[in-house]
């Protein structure tokens, strides 16, 4: 628990006895005092927790990031020993499908570049 909330969950109870002091002597100028320490106390709670939800995010994310990276290998391990059971039993078709990747490849490399039309230029 951050400390920031404990401090403004006391500043808010504090804030709430004093401002219910001022009620009860009717004293304005303590209502008044109260009720701003409550609501200071309330925004350094809120802020407090703001900080614990940040935390926590940040945690789940970089456990889920080390999960990823330490399971990356077993996947491309895995993804890669199916590859080569397909090609192992369906040669020809792999050969196909690998030559036609091969051939747009190609033709995407070797195309010129296209060059839209300017607009909003007219040439003289």
């Amino acid at each position: 628990m951050e400390n920031d909330r404990i401090a403004g969950s006391a500043k808010d109870f504090a804030g709430r006895v004093e401002g219910t002091v001022g009620d009860i002597a009717g004293d304005a100028k303590t209502q008044a005092a109260g009720r701003v320490r409550e609501a200071t106390g309330t925004a350094q709670n809120l802020y407090g927790q703001a900080k614990d939800a940040a935390r926590e995010a940040t945690d789940a994310a970089v456990n889920y990031a080390k999960d990823a990276y330490e399971n990356s290998g077993d996947t491309f391990r895995d993804g890669s020993q199916a590859i080569a059971k397909k090609v192992q039993d369906n040669p020809l078709g792999s050969m196909l499908i690998a030559g036609g990747i091969g051939f747009a490849l190609g033709l995407l490399l070797t195309r010129p570049p296209h060059h839209p039309p300017q607009r909003g230029r007219q040439r003289l």
